[in-house]
Formats: structure tokens, C-alpha cells, sequence
């Protein structure tokens, strides 16, 4: 339920705060007075779109909040967590959206800021309105099939047929690509295959890059190297003088003077392993030139390696990885390529499976609308009987048409508003009086099938005569039993029979119009359905009217049903 709207700044409205209850509210006001306004402060909370133009004059923003207060709060909170916003406590939804001069605003769920986006969903499930323009949704097939639908509670089937819509839509989009693709192919594979051939006969490794540029700077001075470590053997091994033979001359003396100084002894020793040292010193250094050699054509092999990975490298990445990674990925599209036929076939397997899948689902959709078509209409030509239309008649027709992802049907309602004329297409037929009337029958059928809390009529009793208007006024009193109704009307045949009455008035305080809301009691309910009656012409027999009209609709109805949420 709707438990308040309260709105700063937005066109006429300086500050202004309407309480509902439960069951039918009406509001009501004489024309210009800004009942418009709270019906476009509604749709901007629940994520219309925002337009700054609308901000009072000399205002920086508007704000406009509304609350709900909801006894099952499951789809909410679900939508909730989906945003990342936490969930109602205790039922409580608090909704605030402010529209600001400089274009910046703001969008808030329970203090929590949200998207516009997240507005109109929740938008979609807590408030449904209807406004003199839209009726004519009424006359589009795509809203007719909704209201079967709901009707006929036949939502999981069609989300089933709209499942596998998407999922056919995907593989023939799938194998749309690989035949668009399918006159390329020779010359991509001819590419690509080159890419892998130039690759593999390179026969590269991670470790090329780094070894490439030691072995070429060794074989680049080959010479030196040698030059240098054979000086170094010389001088450690084969010369003379040589270490070597120094510290073999140095053993004896020293085997000597430790018969005369035994501390010696431990010099000795230490020589000994010094020239040990000094023989595998040069064991390693000689063994090491024996794998080096000044070969002009090594050398010129190892610049033709280099070279080879530098062009590939520019070709095909930076870095001997990247190079391998272009390869990798050459052969799994030269493969995919290869396999495009059995890739085409298995498709149009899928695409056939996922058709005849459709099909059946279509067909028990089909079957489910099928039964509740005939229940809808007869619903609601009673309805229609019971709003002035006394012998007409109402038809649901179902036609075949393509399997899609809503069915394989198109559903159109047939009207024959005066008895002797043919059953017609509605929008062939309707008056805007007789459309608003179906719509308003439309929603008394759905009343017990629609999870919408809240629904609205801005002037849905518009373009009828008082009689009817009194009808219509019953028929909102009774979808009040099961949702929240808020009626904006010029009626006072229907709006004496709200459970709350609010009237809406505009003022002039300091040169500025404003807009007041004031909620009725039983005196102030007299005297606006007077006004409504009579204009600024009261008397005491129209007083009378109002009084009589306001008694016998007391006598016609019951109480709102407890529990409307």
C-alpha cells in the first residue's frame, strides 16, 4: 500500500504531503488546481523520466518521496539485492528522488542511493497507472495478449518459449557467422598457415632471447678469449715461471724448516692445497677453451639466428613468448577453421532441436490460452454489462502466427458494443468513453490475478455520463477489495464512493500560487461533492444531492478488504 506522497518544489507545489489508506481514494480538485501534479510526482518517483523545467521558479531542486507500507515484500527485496540495496524492514519501502537545477539528482531506496533504473522496476511492481491517454494501450494486441496472460496465469509458459527464443536466436546467429565467414576461409587458413609454418621451422624456444645474445657474444670474441685463457694456463700450469712449479719448490722448503719450527707443519699443509687448487684452476680454465673455437662461420650462423627471431618478433609479438602465443593461437583457428562443417552441421542439429522445442512449448502455451480465452471474455462482458453496455458482446480471438518468444499466437479483442452489430476489432469501434469503460472492466477481471498493489486512475471515468460514472464508481470500490485504488476524478457519481476523499486546491500567498491538499471529513466531503454537483452555484438542494449520493453509496458498498498491501 501506498501510505504517503509528499512533494517540494515541483511546478506549482511549494510543499505538499497526502496520506491514502486502504481501499479506493479518491482525489479530487477543480481543474488546474494540480492534480496533475501528483500524478507526475508519482510517476517520477516510481523512475519517470526528469525533467528540471518542472523545479518550482527560484527552487535549486524538487524532491518528491513516497512510502509503501507492503505485506509481502519477497519480489521487492529480490529486486533489491539484485541493485545491492538492502531489503525492507518490516514491510517498509521508502522511495525519494529529487529532480536539481544544475541536472545532477538523485535516486534513494530506503537512504540507500539507486538508479533511475531500479526506480521503474519497482515501479513496474508496486504502482500500475492509468492515465486518459492510456487507454489506448488497451487497443495494441501486444497488451491484449498480457491481459490474457495474466489472466490465464500463463507467464511460466511464455518465459519457457522466450527461453528458447534466445537460446535459437544465439545458434542461428551462430550459423550465420560461420557461413558469412565460410568465403574467407580458404584465404584466412592460407594465412594462418603460413604464420605456423614460419613459426615451427624456426623451432624456437623461451630460452632463445637470452642465449642467442651469450653464445653470439661469445663466438664474437672467440679470439680474445682464447688469447687470454691460454695466457692463464701458462701462467698457472705450463710456464715458466708457473705457480705450479712455485709452490711444488715452496712444499720442499717448507718440509724442511718443519724438522726446525713444527708450526711449519701447518703451513705445509696449506700449501699442498693451494697447489691443488692451483692444478684444477687450470684443468677448468683449459677444459673450458677446449669447447671455444674462432670459427667465422658459427658466428655468422648465431647473426643469422638473431636476425631470424628479431623479423619475427616484429611480425609477431615482442618477445619470443608473444611469438610462441601467436603461434598457439594460429593452431587452434587453423583447427577451428578445419572443422567449420561439422561445426555448421552440429548447429543446424541444435537450431532444429531448439525449433521443435519451441514449437511444443508454443503449443502448450497455446493450449493454456486457448481455455483461458473463453473465460476472459465472458469475465469480462459481464463486466461490461454491469458498466451500462447491457447487450454487448466481448471476444478473445486467438490466430496462429510464427513461433516467437511469446507464443505462437496474436490475440485480439473483439467488441460489439450495441446488440445487431457484428463482433468487430476494438480499436475499429471504440469510442475514447467506451475504451476507458473496458479498460476499467479489464482491471475489475484482473483484480484477483494482478500481484500490483497499487493501481490508479487518473480520470478513467472521463467522457461518460453520471449514471455510468456512478457504475464505475462501484466497480473501483469493489477492485478496492483486493488492491489500493487511488481515482483522480471530475465525477461526484464516482467519488462518492471512496474510502478516503482528498481534494486538491491552488492558492495565491505572497504573490505565488501554490497548491494545498487537504484530506476530507464527513462535512468537507458534503460540501466538495456539492461543488462537484453544482459548481459555484451551491444550494441547499444540490447540498441535498450530494448528502443523498454520499448515503446511498454508503449503503452500496462494503468495507476495504483487510490485508490490502
Amino acid at each position: 500500500m501506498l501510505n504517503h506522497l509528499s512533494v517540494k518544489n515541483l511546478a506549482i507545489v511549494e510543499e505538499a504531503a497526502v496520506t491514502f489508506g486502504p481501499g479506493l481514494n479518491i482525489i479530487t480538485g477543480e481543474t488546474g488546481a494540480g492534480k496533475s501534479v501528483l500524478m507526475g510526482a508519482l510517476d517520477l518517483v516510481l523512475g519517470g523520466r526528469a525533467d528540471k523545467s518542472a523545479i518550482r521558479e527560484g527552487a535549486a531542486e524538487a524532491w518528491v518521496e513516497a512510502g509503501f507500507a507492503l505485506a509481502d515484500t519477497r519480489e521487492v527485496d529480490a529486486l533489491l539485492e539484485s541493485a545491492g540495496l538492502p531489503p525492507c524492514e518490516e514491510g517498509a519501502l521508502l522511495v525519494r528522488r529529487s529532480v536539481s537545477a544544475s541536472g545532477a539528482g538523485r535516486c534513494l531506496v530506503n537512504d540507500s542511493p539507486a538508479t533511475a533504473q531500479t526506480f521503474r522496476r519497482l515501479g513496474n511492481l508496486l504502482v500500475d497507472i492509468h492515465g486518459p491517454h492510456d487507454h489506448q494501450s488497451l487497443l495494441d494486441s501486444a497488451f491484449q495478449r498480457d491481459v490474457l496472460d495474466a489472466y490465464g496465469h500463463c507467464v511460466p509458459q511464455r518465459e519457457a518459449c522466450a527461453e528458447v527464443w534466445q537460446t535459437l536466436q544465439t545458434l542461428e546467429a551462430r550459423l550465420d557467422e560461420l557461413q558469412r565467414d565460410a568465403p574467407n576461409i580458404e584465404a584466412e587458413t592460407e594465412r594462418l598457415r603460413f604464420i605456423a609454418e614460419e613459426i615451427t621451422h624456426a623451432q624456437l624456444t623461451e630460452a632463445d632471447e637470452e642465449d642467442l645474445v651469450s653464445r653470439h657474444a661469445q663466438a664474437a670474441h672467440a679470439e680474445q678469449i682464447l688469447a687470454l685463457g691460454n695466457a692463464v694456463v701458462e701462467g698457472l700450469t705450463d710456464g715458466e715461471p708457473a705457480v705450479f712449479s712455485g709452490l711444488v719448490a715452496v712444499q720442499t722448503q717448507l718440509t724442511e724448516l718443519a724438522r726446525l719450527l713444527p708450526e711449519a707443519a701447518d703451513w705445509l699443509a696449506e700449501a699442498r692445497n693451494a697447489a691443488v687448487q692451483i692444478q684444477e684452476l687450470g684443468r677448468a680454465v683449459t677444459d673450458c677453451l677446449s669447447r671455444i673455437e674462432a670459427d667465422p662461420e658459427r658466428l655468422s650462423h648465431l647473426e643469422e639466428r638473431m636476425a631470424l627471431v628479431q623479423r619475427l618478433k616484429r611480425k609477431y609479438g615482442s618477445s619470443v613468448s608473444e611469438v610462441l602465443a601467436t603461434l598457439e593461437k594460429s593452431e587452434a583457428r587453423l583447427q577451428d577453421l578445419a572443422t567449420r562443417t561439422e561445426q555448421a552441421d552440429a548447429l543446424r542439429k541444435e537450431i532444429a532441436d531448439a525449433t521443435q522445442t519451441l514449437t511444443r512449448r508454443a503449443a502448450a502455451l497455446s493450449t493454456v490460452r486457448a481455455r483461458a480465452a473463453g473465460a476472459l471474455a465472458r469475465s469480462i462482458t459481464q463486466e461490461l454489462h454491469d458498466l451500462g453496455f447491457l447487450k454487448s458482446g466481448f471476444d478473445v480471438e486467438l490466430s496462429p502466427c510464427p513461433p516467437g518468444p511469446n507464443g505462437a499466437d496474436t490475440v485480439s479483442f473483439g467488441f460489439a458494443p450495441n446488440p445487431g452489430e457484428p463482433m468487430r476489432p476494438l480499436k475499429a469501434i471504440a469510442s475514447s468513453g467506451e475504451i476507458a469503460r473496458v479498460m476499467l472492466a479489464v482491471k475489475a477481471v484482473l483484480a484477483l490475478h494482478d500481484r500490483i498493489p497499487v493501481l490508479v486512475f487518473d480520470e478513467i471515468d472521463a467522457n461518460i455520463g453520471g449514471e455510468i460514472g456512478r457504475v464505475v464508481g462501484q466497480k473501483m470500490r469493489r477492485v478496492a477489495e483486493t488492491h489500493q485504488v487511488i481515482s483522480i476524478t471530475h465525477l461526484p457519481q464516482s467519488a462518492v464512493y471512496g474510502h478516503r476523499h482528498v481534494v486538491v486546491t491552488k492558492e495565491v500567498v505572497r504573490g505565488r500560487t501554490r497548491m494545498r491538499i487537504t484530506t476530507l471529513d464527513d462535512a468537507g466531503r458534503v460540501d466538495e461533492i456539492a461543488r462537484m454537483l453544482g459548481g459555484k452555484g451551491l444550494t441547499s438542494v444540490i447540498e441535498s444531492h450530494a448528502r443523498e449520493l454520499l448515503a446511498s453509496a454508503s449503503i452500496q458498498t462494503t468495507t476495504p478488504a483487510k490485508g490490502v498491501s
